[in-house]
């Protein structure tokens, strides 16, 4: 099997990412993933750094100039123009409607999914009125949720970026997601926030690989270093999500889990400014696709007309 999947390419597999560090750490991590599936050499795969829209747009919040695809549009006219042969992306930055000719062929085993909180041993030791900073509107809710008081204000750049304007004191907190820190070898860095606090974005700490629908060859070569319960997990906030029609305005929240044959799917939306908050929960079968966007009926159908607004209902 390891050689008839070989056989398909005459050179290594061009792995196409964004060129931050933890990016090119999550490249790197499905790299050795599809080596030891396949039991190649190192040289037989190649990654293809590039720098993101979103990378260098720092002064302004995403959804003003562009969402979710400034992280993903130069990974996809290589993908398109055949310059490599499969994406990895951060799967909380993915659209959830992609152009049809993509599909995504596998997901890595999911990472930590809590948010951490750096500059602070909690929410409540922060000082009244302090500045944290946050590019999320969603972490921006759930914060203002525990303390109106909280002084929000935009902050972006990679993690790097992001912690020296801590330790310079232009912000007096961050939250980061548990997942890149790890990836970074980071461990110790900030503290663990429960999710009942900080309830999860959607498909945060999974790594999803993408490539050409059409290219049967490559999506074999990925699908063998798929985590299924990642996947389905995964998809199943995902269909949620697009059920809401949610864009990087809306503060959305969904971490689901799987047992067996069964999905377990938290979620939650919230106004901005932290002033409501609708929770819920939906246990239900594996396949069963029509759950999730139930669950986000479910919550809309709880919400005040301000929040349902910002949903378009």
């Amino acid at each position: 099997m390891k050689n008839e999947l070989r056989a398909g390419l005459d050179r290594p597999l061009r792995i196409g990412t964004r060129q931050s560090p933890l990016a090119m750490a999550q490249a790197e991590m499905t790299a050795n993933a599809i080596l030891h599936a396949h039991g190649w050499h190192p040289d037989q795969v190649e990654l293809v750094p590039m720098i993101a829209t979103g990378d260098k747009i720092l002064d302004r919040p995403l959804a003003e100039v562009g969402g979710k695809s400034l992280w993903t549009k130069e990974l996809d006219r290589a993908l398109h123009d055949g310059e490599i042969d499969c994406a990895v992306h951060s799967m909380k930055d993915v659209e959830t409607i992609r152009p049809p000719e993509f599909v995504i062929a596998g997901m890595l085993e999911r990472a930590d999914t809590h948010d951490r909180l750096v500059g602070a041993a909690s929410i409540e030791a922060l000082p009244q009125a302090a500045v944290v900073g946050t590019a999320s509107p969603r972490r921006k809710a759930q914060l203002l949720c525990q303390r109106a008081d909280l002084n929000i204000q935009l902050i972006r750049g990679n993690v790097q970026t992001r912690l020296k304007k801590i330790a310079d004191g232009e912000y007096d907190a961050t939250l980061l997601a548990a997942a890149g820190l790890d990836r970074l070898e980071m461990q110790e860095t900030g503290v663990e926030i429960s999710r009942d606090i900080l309830l999860p974005a959607p498909a945060q700490g999974a790594i999803g690989v993408e490539t050409r629908f059409e290219d049967q060859h490559v999506r074999r070569l990925v699908h063998a270093i798929s985590s299924t319960a990642t996947f389905r997990a995964v998809t199943a906030e995902r269909l949620y999500l697009k059920q809401l029609t949610a864009d990087c305005h809306s503060p959305v929240a969904a971490w689901a889990t799987v047992e067996g044959t069964t999905v377990q799917l938290r979620a939650e939306i919230l106004m901005p400014d932290g002033s409501e908050r609708i929770s819920g929960l939906q246990e239900f079968e594996i396949g069963e696709v029509t759950a999730p966007g139930n669950l986000a009926d479910k919550l809309l159908g709880q919400a005040s007309a301000e929040l349902r607004a910002i949903f378009g209902r």
